[in-house]
């Protein structure tokens, strides 16, 4: 999470954002095949459940980022 969370801020960008361009990399890098994406799929979900993330309160965090970001791309008019 935190590395998750690290490459955001670099970025400039959502971490769900992180995710797609993290897995795009993957699939394109390394032949992944479709059981690996989900072998993958996987092992974040189980690694979350490990960790106890609160995922309702991640998914509120990310709806409230994914505002903040639009609100900042929307174009201003005077």
């Amino acid at each position: 999470m935190r590395m998750l969370e690290k490459l955001a801020q670099r970025w400039d960008v959502s971490k769900s954002e992180v995710l797609r361009r993290a897995i795009r990399i993957a699939a394109i890098d390394g032949g992944c095949g479709d059981g690996a994406a989900v072998s993958a799929l996987d092992r974040l979900q189980a690694s979350l459940r490990s960790r106890k993330v609160n995922l309702v309160q991640w998914e509120r965090d990310l709806k409230a980022e994914r505002r903040a970001t639009a609100q900042r791309l929307a174009p201003r008019t005077p």
